[in-house]
Formats: C-alpha cells, structure tokens, sequence
C-alpha cells in the first residue's frame, strides 16, 4: 500500500463495513461443503486486525478444513506467533522482497527495520509453524537480493518462492519493462546453485525445484511465473475481500456481495447457493490476456496476494 498514497490522511474503512468473525466463518464453512479444503488469511496485513488468533481457532473447528495458512510481512509476527500457534494456524507465509537492510528499507517506504521480520520467522519456527518466504522480484529494484535471499532461506530449512513483479490493482505502478522473469530469475539462481525441476502438482502455483550445490540436496526453491507464464486453466482459488466480496481473480475488477445476504440473515444454505453459483459463472483469466483487454482491478490491499 504505498504511503504517497494511503498515508496518514487516508480515511480507512470503518471496522462495521469489514466482515465479521462469524461472517467469515460462515463463509468457509460453505466453502468447505463445496469442497474448499485450505483458506488463507492475508490482506493488507493481516495481524493488523485485532483478535487475529481469535479468527484463526474459529476456523481451526470447522469440521472438514485441512489447512489454514496466513500470509504476513512478519513485523508483528514476534508478537503474535505463539497464539497463532496455540489457535491453530497450520503455516505461516512471510512476504519478504530484500534481506539487505538498506535494500528493504527503500522498498518497503514505511520505515519497518529487517531485524523485526527475521525475529517473527524466527519466533514462528520456535514455535512450531512451517514458514514459507515470498519475494516478488522488480527489474532494476531488487535483483541483487535473489542469491542473498536464497542463502537465508536455505540456512533456515525454509521455501522460498521467487514472483515476477505484477500488475495488480492501480497503485503499484506496474510497467512490463520492470517484469523480470522467472527464467531470468533461474539463471541468476543457477550461477551458484544447481536447480532439479520436481512434478508440478495440478493446481500448484509454484513451479519447485530441488537445489543442490556440491551434490548435497539443501532445500527447495519455487518461481511464480505470472506474467511469463500464466496459470489461469490450473486456477482453483475463490478470494473474499475485507469488505465482504467475493472475486475470482487476483485481478477481477469487480467483486460479487456476499455480506448483503449474511446481514439479511441468510441461511447457511443461502450462503453456499450464491457462492457455488459465483463460482460456476466465473471466466477470469487476465494473465492469459494481459496486453489484450484494459480493465481497472481491485486492489490486492483488499483480497490478498
């Protein structure tokens, strides 16, 4: 969310216009009887939002559900990750985009300091939480981090995930000529590491390898090719917003209300009716179409990365 624009005038949506606990809750448990076996809390940030924990044992009791993840920049994390433990989150996904302090600092333009995230991935794995690392790459901006961050990772038995930088919403200043792409990002990676290509699962958004250096296998490395490589055919995520929408796309410009009818009293047969017919309409491929079509797009500070 850059802070040129969402700074400290920016009027926020007040919390009664942001789903409920208990909306939300109702809203997975619908998804779990259409089949939808692991959510994600992410946001914006989501240990701003107070009680977190609180959210994450709700969801932990709904019978069905295999996995709940959370995807953090990780500066409260050292605050939060025992309780997020206790409650019953199943992992923990740390957005990250520089490990060199000077390097972070530019790119996250709000002053947070690198020690106070490497503390939360510390404090998660102390406690027992499977931590993933994302780092979206921008051309000219953070290039130089891939080898130094990969080096971290390994060091803690963690998987990173390299992003091509992408257009989402209306706010990031996205230009193509800023897109490294991930066979770039590869190469990058090979001058130092030897990379084994694992299957791709169905539906995986990463594309994994085994990296090994001197014939000893050190962990595991992942690329999302977004822009270079798009997976829309694969896509089986459904994303619903802060405010109650649900969208089919990372990229969607329009959201489909589902907090109209939860406000109505709506049964929780109700509820599931409109999200299996949101989802059986819906024709989002925007990264197989990037280029051809202009539409504005909800921003990711609302429905997640």
């Amino acid at each position: 969310m850059p802070a040129e624009i969402f700074g400290a005038n920016y009027r926020f949506l007040a919390t009664r216009n942001l789903l409920a606990f208990d909306e939300i809750e109702s809203v997975v448990r619908a998804g779990v009887s259409l089949g939808v076996r692991k959510v994600r809390l992410t946001g914006g940030e989501p240990l701003l939002r107070r009680h977190i924990d609180d959210l994450v044992a709700l969801l932990a009791a709904v019978e069905g559900l295999d996995e709940i993840a959370m995807t953090t920049n990780a500066v409260l994390l050292s605050h939060y990750a025992e309780r997020l433990a206790l409650a019953g989150l199943s992992r923990i996904t740390v957005s990250l985009d520089a490990i060199d302090p000077e390097v972070f600092s530019q790119m996250n333009g709000v002053g947070a300091k690198i020690d106070r995230v490497l503390g939360g991935i510390e404090m998660a794995q102390l406690h027992g939480l499977p931590v993933k690392i994302n780092a979206v790459i921008q051309k000219g901006v953070n290039e130089t981090q891939i080898l130094p961050l990969l080096r971290y990772a390994l060091s803690k038995g963690i998987q990173l995930r390299f992003i091509e930088f992408m257009d989402v919403g209306e706010t990031n200043g996205w230009a193509k000529v800023e897109v490294l792409p991930s066979s770039e990002i590869q190469k990058i990676i090979e001058s130092e590491y030897q990379l084994i290509p694992d299957e791709r699962p169905y539906g995986a958004v990463a594309e994994t390898s085994t990296v090994v250096k001197d014939g000893q296998a050190l962990g595991k490395v992942g690329l999302i090719s977004s822009v270079s490589r798009p997976f829309c055919s694969d896509c089986g995520r459904i994303r619903v917003s802060a405010d109650g929408k649900l969208y089919g796309c990372l990229f969607a410009s329009e959201g489909t209300s589902i907090k109209e009818i939860l406000r109505a009293g709506a049964s929780q047969e109700e509820v599931t009716n409109l999200i299996s017919g949101f989802w059986s309409k819906r024709e989002d491929r925007y990264s197989e179409l990037r280029g051809l079509v202009k539409q504005d797009k909800v921003e990711m500070s609302y429905i997640g990365g």
